[in-house]
Order: structure tokens, then C-alpha cells, then sequence
């Protein structure tokens, strides 16, 4: 055991994490906080007020070169190179037979338009996939056409996220973190002005951050890359002048529930290899019409008819379905039915500490997709109910 723990990964805040208190537990081979105190106490307060989670787990890549918007057409499933300024954008890279090899978040990091094509990127990659994902992209850069004039490095900085509907409340208070704008000798802009999948530069203590209204969550929030040695400073201060508004530091454990209920794929339960992005109802990220990209032909082709695809259910009482539990044609089929009842498994589920019955994101048949279907879902020998319902389960209520 001892050794398997001296085999992690630990961020820049492991020690903040293990003083406080909180449960550490393996994670894509990090330690990382599962939770803190209470993993529905974590959830309620981002759902109330905000919680801080530590990220510095995942990938931070960059792809710097004249070719870096042809490059990531090409490598990636998205149309990047039209993106503005400070953009954000949900994309996948595929492999060339149209399975995800992960889900990603690419932002144009030109503070303002570049003369030409941009040229500098940021891609945000999954923990676990970070090894996978840098290799795709490192051979992606000669193809039998051309070699592509980029760079592609992995990156050390850190990242944390605040999340929750006083996260913009929160940020505007700690007067040592400020969003730039693109001039340096303006002054330093609003947080509202700041908006959804939209990144600016900006200062924490006099040094650079970057700072994104991104999250993994359902809710409003900014995720903030920051120099590791400064991690901990600015841990600190988000925590002491957020606890006035409710901000509790959340686990591993909260981020999951709370992005199931926001109807959010998490890499190896809903996404992997064996899975298309049609399957998993994400065929929008995809631009087929782009001349070519890695998985271009197999995304044309597209899975078989019969391919199970992704769907939302909900489960009377309090049992919940967890991944790998099967999904059954209906509840009287029962547990030990024959195999043709059996239309599909599920790949997450949990009680919603939100919503306050179980929920369930599931692989099914397509003939068994459809919103009102009624299925069970097979809980260790007992046959429960099960309802398709529509995805997100939970949407925050968007005033602003």
C-alpha cells in the first residue's frame, strides 16, 4: 500500500488538502481530495453558494506555431481555428477509427486578434488521458501530406475552480485577483463582463493567472491557471474572503455528483474508445464538414444503427444504479431474466443530494432511448423502475 501511495502524484496543495482534513484517495494516478467533510454537504453548498475544488491534476497543453489553427482542424474534432480572442470551446480528439480518446477544452489564447491565423493555443485535457492525448497530438503533427510548423508542450501550472452561483461574488471580493484586459495600460475589467467558455489573462499578487468562466459542475464558476508556487497562496485567500458567502473547499466526490446531475460525460464511464460521440449525443462537436481531421471517415460512417446510446433515467425510493449495473427491457423482468431483456448497462449513478431521488446516466438500445420509456435498472438482485428522462437532470437557473 505504502508503496502504491508513493507511486501518486500529489498537486501543489497536497498538504493544504491532507491539513484540512480532507479524505485522500487515488485519482488517474494523483491523490486527490475525495472529500473534505461531507461529500453532500460539498455538493449543497455548490449548488448554494460555492465550493473550491483543486484541479491541478489535469492537463494544461499548449500548441504554439504558424500552423496551430490548421494543426488542431486537423487533429481535432472541432473547427478551431475560428475562434476569437480569449474563446473557449468543447472538442474531442479521436482516434481514425472515431473513438474518443478524450474530451478536451481548447481556448485561442490571443489576449486580441493575431495578424493571420492564431497561432497559440491552450487545450485542457482529462488527468488520466493527459499521456494518451499528448502522444495523439505529438504524432499528429507530421502527416503523409505535411509536417505541421507547431509545438506541443505539456505544461506544470496549476488549477483550481471555483464554483457555485457566489463564485462571481467571491472572485470580485479578493482585491488581489483581477481580470486584464487585452491592453495593459487599461484597467482591469468586471467580473460580470466575463462571459460563459470566454478566458482573460489576469493578476493575482502582482503575477500572471489565467482565468476561465468554465466548470464542471452545472454551475456558474471561473477556473483560474496559475504558476504552482502560487497555488497555495491563492487557495488560501479564496478560501478566507469566501467563507463569508458559504465557500467550502469540495472533493472529488461532489464534483461527480454534481456534474451527473448537470448531465456532464466523464472519460471512462460515458466516453472511451469504443464510443462515438454520436452515441453519446455529442455529435455537435464534431465538424464533419471540415475538409479532413483525424475520425473523419469513421465519424461519416457513423456507429451501427444498433449502437447503444446514451440516455438519462430516473428511479423512484433511494436505491440508486451504479456503473456497470444493468438496464433491463422492464421491472418484471427481474434480475435472473433471460438475456434478452437485458437493453443496456449503466455507466453513472447516484442519489441526487439535489434533486433527492436516484439518478442515472445508461447505455441503451435505441429502441429503448426514448423520453417515457419505462426500463428497470438491475440493483443487486432486484429489479427497480426506471424512467428515460431528458438530459441535464439539473439546470441552474440563468438570470444574468
Amino acid at each position: 500500500m505504502s508503496h502504491a501511495s508513493a507511486q501518486l502524484r500529489q498537486t501543489p496543495l497536497h498538504a493544504r488538502h491532507v491539513a484540512a482534513g480532507a479524505t485522500m484517495v487515488p485519482f488517474s494516478g494523483w491523490s486527490m481530495p475525495v472529500k473534505y467533510t461531507s461529500d453532500v454537504a460539498e455538493h449543497t453548498a455548490v449548488r448554494t453558494a460555492a465550493g473550491l475544488f483543486d484541479i491541478s491534476h489535469m492537463a494544461q497543453i499548449t500548441v504554439v506555431g504558424p500552423d496551430a489553427a490548421a494543426y488542431l482542424d486537423y487533429a481535432l474534432t472541432g473547427r478551431l481555428s475560428v475562434l476569437k480572442p480569449l474563446q473557449s470551446k468543447y472538442t474531442m480528439i479521436l482516434t481514425e477509427s472515431g473513438g474518443i480518446i478524450d474530451d478536451l477544452i481548447v481556448t485561442n489564447a490571443h489576449p486580441t486578434a493575431p495578424d493571420g491565423a492564431p497561432t497559440d493555443f491552450l487545450i485542457v485535457a482529462n488527468a488520466g488521458n493527459r499521456d494518451a492525448v499528448l502522444a495523439a497530438l505529438q504524432e499528429r503533427i507530421t502527416t503523409a501530406e505535411r509536417t505541421f510548423a507547431v509545438s506541443v508542450t505539456d505544461t506544470d501550472r496549476a488549477l483550481i475552480a471555483v464554483q457555485g452561483p457566489q463564485a462571481q461574488e467571491i472572485c470580485a471580493a479578493l482585491d488581489s485577483l483581477s481580470i486584464d484586459q487585452g491592453d495593459a495600460e487599461a484597467d482591469p475589467i468586471d467580473w460580470s463582463d466575463l462571459r460563459y467558455y470566454r478566458t482573460a489573462p489576469g493578476h493575482f499578487a502582482g503575477s500572471p493567472v489565467t482565468l476561465s468562466r468554465t466548470g464542471y459542475t452545472g454551475e456558474d464558476g471561473f477556473e483560474i491557471s496559475i504558476a504552482p508556487e502560487q497555488v497555495g497562496e491563492l487557495w488560501d485567500a479564496l478560501i478566507a474572503v469566501g467563507q463569508p458567502f458559504g465557500l467550502v473547499p469540495a472533493g472529488l466526490a461532489s464534483r461527480d455528483t454534481l456534474r451527473l446531475e448537470a448531465g456532464m460525460p466523464l472519460y471512462g464511464h460515458e466516453l472511451s474508445l469504443e464510443i462515438y460521440p454520436a452515441q453519446a449525443g455529442l455529435g455537435r462537436v464534431v465538424v464533419t464538414a471540415k475538409d479532413a481531421f483525424v475520425g473523419k471517415e469513421a465519424t461519416e460512417s457513423g456507429p451501427a444503427a444498433d449502437a447503444p446510446v446514451l440516455v438519462g433515467l430516473a428511479l423512484p425510493g433511494r436505491r440508486a444504479g451504479r456503473a456497470g449495473y444493468p438496464v433491463l427491457q422492464s421491472a418484471e423482468a427481474g434480475a435472473a431474466a433471460a438475456a434478452g431483456s437485458l437493453v443496456g448497462e449503466i455507466t453513472s449513478g447516484a442519489l441526487s443530494p439535489t434533486l433527492g431521488y436516484p439518478i442515472a446516466m445508461a447505455y441503451v438500445r435505441p429502441d429503448c432511448a426514448a423520453i417515457g420509456t419505462e426500463l428497470a435498472v438491475d440493483v443487486r438482485g432486484s429489479a427497480i423502475p426506471a424512467t428515460v428522462v431528458a438530459l441535464p437532470f439539473y439546470r441552474r437557473n440563468q438570470e444574468s
